[in-house]
């Protein structure tokens, strides 16, 4: 059974059952706990929490979701996939226990001649919660499964959320026995391999805390209701189906690995490690394919990040696989013959996401090329000392500043007689990701060729001179232009300014940037920002905006005061933030991250849920009194053990040197190690303003403030809109929440009113259809605009009312509806219609293409929506006319 049918009967199935099929949505929600979408519930979330009503009780879908926490076992084991397709069923408030094990088993035991899966029903084995034998019951009384063939597990196993905060529950899960050639016997507690897991059933009842349930920690409260939410594997139940060993044998990636063949050379199943690099390519060819269809793009950090590892790492394994030209365009012609059939988008938006992928190959093979060179400097200098090994230093410096993979270097360097300090590099490595964790900002030079400062950096360390001065004379050393050295830049250009000393401050420890300019006689530059190479090199990046800069000019290098008024307040301003918050909340409240600006920062702690309202209230107050004690801010360089001795917070997990810079504010209030710019005394700062208190990750909560005049601003602007909020309900200030409270509350009752008084409307009107339906043949056709303004909803409440009303003879509705710029359509046939041989499916290609439109369905309901409004009435004609040619 291939894949795409495998989906289609899963949907088909529950469609039956009275569930709403929804499309999947995007990879990328805006869910700040998410980096992608990684589970078929994310986008009902909102419904199992009780934040918004599901506007219908059971739902169904195949969603797409991609996890990249193992990208390194991907291919490594057959079981890992990045991508993956995860069909599932949700009840919200409906069935719960029973209801999802009677749907489930039905469909994987039914026969496949009558739609289903075809499972041996002696070969299904599952699990339930340790403390759930009401789930135990069920399998045995519903499906018959022997009580030798249900399993109990703990929370690790059989308790499901999604790693962060939000919705979970105890599950059970659906597991298929391959047979005693895969594995010994015992069930799923003995041999996941041999028993593999084709479904999971979450029984949706709890709300998790910062610490999951899996871990043996209770649930923070209940959910609203009892929901139900199921996730099984699509590709894991098509190898079973299909016959293979692995899912990288299935029909949607077995050509992938066939094509990989075909620019290679090299044949699949003959050597191990060649295998893993096939397996590399069809999973991230895929995965890369998918993910620029949703709109991501290759970048530096985030979800650009790590699109760009899938991409280099497919590069890197089709030339060790001995490609030797250019195969992403191949790779993603082939995923988008595959995955089209069920994602369309991969078709219609082709030619972008081509683009996007070729283009990332291209720039990784040059980075490669570079790469090799360094690579071979390396191999000469450890050869001419006699050594044997490449330090895992080296190998470091290889991947991050050249991003040259460990397994290609630990291949070069074999091929070269060498070993390679894979230990030393797993080291620096797991560094490098800690400190990943903290703020993105801090690292716009992470995954940059960095190549071209390495002889300016050899020079040594720029000067700043920005403690003392906000003006200094400085000579240009070098001049970068599109990563390239350049002896002069004009006016408009663009340009990388590398001075020997500057007063203008480097973004880091989270603060950005000084804004400034350069200027000398006849010329002037606009510094945008300034970046830090190797911790000491300053790099200006700057806009011409007079006159012509040329390497070795004498520039005056200039802070903009005002800009640096408002950093100094938001960097003393973190020191405060962070003070109070140690105060209120105690020691384990360790920074984790942080940004500021002028007026504003952002500070991110170590901190198990969320802070109460008086815990806010606490840390403003502290802030602000420490702010009003007018605390001499005072600074010196010591060195590290001193600096630690004198109780002195080292942040961030840095490395720091010998000698360290102290930053005292109000004796023991505030002592931290911090290398930015700060006012001279607290009162400096001005008011601290909290914005709000939210969290970024599973353990890590953040604070967000304004200081000095964005505090006032902020405050004056929040005073005014009260005031106008007061006088407009006539109410004073102190009174608006209740009354506002009132309001929202008489609101959602008239909504609710409203939304019964349109629907009985829009039903109203499904006499006056029937009465005008047209005979074509031996069918009644109606063929009409609805009533200016229903929606999707309505729409297919009204149409199948009007094929209701004919009873048994043969009868298509087609309704185009015009609701906010949108057409939304919707095609009923009844079975006597459907026996003539009519599909509503079919139907709407015949007026789809006058309308802008797509949709789809099944024989008996299609729908879907437009964009074109103006052609409704061609549409129209198109479909009499289709339906009369097929009653003829």
């Amino acid at each position: 059974m291939q894949t795409h049918e495998i989906r289609r009967r899963f949907l088909d199935h529950f469609v039956r059952a009275g569930h709403t099929e929804v499309p999947s949505a995007s990879l990328i929600l805006p869910d700040p706990n998410l980096l992608f979408v990684n589970a078929g519930m994310v986008q009902f979330k909102p419904y199992f929490l009780g934040q918004e009503a599901p506007p219908f009780a059971r739902a169904t879908s195949v969603q797409k979701c991609v996890r990249t926490g193992d990208i390194e076992e991907v291919g490594v084991t057959t079981r890992h996939n990045t991508f993956f397709q995860m069909a599932g069923n949700f009840s919200f408030g409906d069935y719960f226990k029973e209801g999802a094990i009677t749907f489930a088993w039905e469909l994987i035991t039914k026969p496949q001649t009558e739609g289903g899966f075809g499972f041996d029903p002696e070969r299904i084995w599952v699990t339930a919660y340790e403390s759930d034998p009401e789930a135990a019951e069920i399998w045995h009384r519903v499906a018959g499964i022997p009580k030798e063939r249900i399993q109990f597990r703990d929370g690790k196993d059989n308790y499901w959320d999604m790693g962060v905060p939000g919705p979970g529950g105890p599950c059970s899960e659906i597991y298929f026995d391959r047979g005693p050639e895969y594995g010994r016997d015992g069930g799923p507690i003995a041999d996941e391999d041999r028993y593999l897991e084709i479904w999971n059933l979450v029984f949706m009842q709890d709300i998790r805390g910062e610490l999951s349930p899996k871990e043996g920690h209770a649930p923070i409260g209940s959910l609203p209701r009892k929901n139900i939410d199921t996730g099984m594997g699509i590709e894991r139940v098509a190898m079973l189906l299909q016959g293979v060993d692995n899912v990288y044998e299935t029909d949607l990636l077995r050509p992938i690995i066939t094509k990989a063949e075909e620019l290679t050379g090299k044949s699949y199943g003959v050597e191990a490690a060649q295998d893993v690099r096939f397996r590399v390519i069809a999973d991230h060819a895929r995965s890369a394919a998918m993910l620029i269809s949703d709109g991501v793009n290759p970048g530096n950090d985030g979800r650009g990040y790590v699109l760009r590892r899938l991409l280099r790492r497919i590069v890197r394994s089709a030339r060790l696989l001995g490609a030797d030209k250019p195969v992403m365009g191949e790779f993603m012609r082939i995923v988008r013959d595959l995955m089209s059939p069920s994602y369309p988008e991969l078709a219609t938006d082709f030619t972008r996401i081509e683009n996007v992928a070729v283009g990332e190959e291209t720039a990784f093979l040059k980075t490669l090329s570079t790469g090799t060179k360094l690579f071979d400097e390396t191999v000469d200098e450890v050869k001419a000392k006699g050594g044997k090994r490449i330090g895992g230093s080296e190998a470091f410096t290889l991947h991050d500043t050249y991003g040259f993979p460990i397994d290609l270097t630990l291949e070069m360097a074999a091929e070269a007689g060498l070993e390679v300090d894979e230990a030393g590099f797993r080291s620096l490595m797991a560094e490098q990701r800690q400190r990943a964790k903290e703020d993105a900002q801090a690292r716009k030079h992470a995954h940059a060729d960095l190549s071209i400062y390495k002889e300016l950096v050899d020079r040594g360390a720029t000067e700043f001179t920005g403690f003392d001065e906000l003006t200094t004379e400085a000579t240009v050393l070098a001049l970068i232009a599109d990563g390239v050295r350049v002896p002069a830049a004009t006016i408009g250009q663009d340009v990388e300014v590398i001075l020997d000393r500057s007063p203008l401050y480097a973004e880091s420890g989270g603060q950005i940037a000084d804004r400034g300019t350069l200027t000398a006689s006849g010329l002037k530059l606009r510094v945008n920002d300034v970046q830090k190479i190797a911790k000491k090199l300053w790099v200006h990046k700057a806009t011409v905006e007079q006159g012509q800069i040329v390497e070795g000019d004498t520039v005056l290098a200039q802070v903009d005061p005002a800009w640096r008024r408002g950093a100094t307040q938001g960097h003393s301003g973190t020191h405060m933030v962070h003070a109070a918050l140690r105060q209120v909340l105690g020691p384990n409240a360790v920074q984790a991250g942080s940004l500021n600006k002028p007026g504003y920062l952002r500070f991110d702690f170590n901190w198990q849920g969320q802070l109460s309202e008086s815990q806010r209230d606490q840390i403003e107050a502290v802030s602000n009194q420490a702010v009003g004690e007018d605390f001499r801010v005072n600074t010196f360089v010591t060195d590290l053990p001193k600096a630690k001795a004198m109780g002195a917070l080292a942040l961030f997990g840095e490395n720091y040197g010998d000698e360290v810079r102290v930053v005292e504010i109000g004796g023991p209030f505030s002592m931290e190690l911090c290398g930015g710019t700060h006012v001279e005394h607290s009162s400096q700062i001005g008011p601290i303003t909290l914005l709000g208190e939210s969290s970024v990750g599973s353990g890590v909560r953040r604070v967000e403030a304004f200081v000095g005049l964005d505090s006032y601003r902020h405050l004056a602007k929040e005073r005014a809109l009260l005031a106008g909020v007061a006088s407009a309900l006539k109410v004073p200030s102190e009174e608006v929440p209740a009354r506002v409270e009132q309001l929202v509350e008489r609101l959602r009752v008239a909504e609710k009113e409203l939304e019964r008084t349109k629907l009985a409307a829009v039903l109203s009107s499904a006499s006056r259809f029937v009465d005008q339906a047209q005979r074509v043949g031996s069918v009644l056709l109606v063929a009409e605009a609805a009533p200016e303004g229903v929606g999707a909803g309505d729409l297919r409440t009204l149409a199948g009312d009007i094929r209701g009303r004919f009873g048994t003879e043969p009868a298509v509705v087609v309704l185009l509806g015009n609701a906010d710029g949108k057409v939304p359509f919707v095609v009923a046939v009844n079975k006597a219609a459907q026996e003539l041989g009519f599909k509503a499916g079919d139907l709407v290609a015949a007026f789809g293409p006058s309308i802008s439109g797509r949709g789809g369905g099944k024989p008996e309901m299609a729908q879907g929506a437009g964009s074109d409004p103006s052609g409704i009435e061609a549409g129209l004609a198109a479909v009499r006319a289709r339906v009369a040619e097929l009653a003829a």
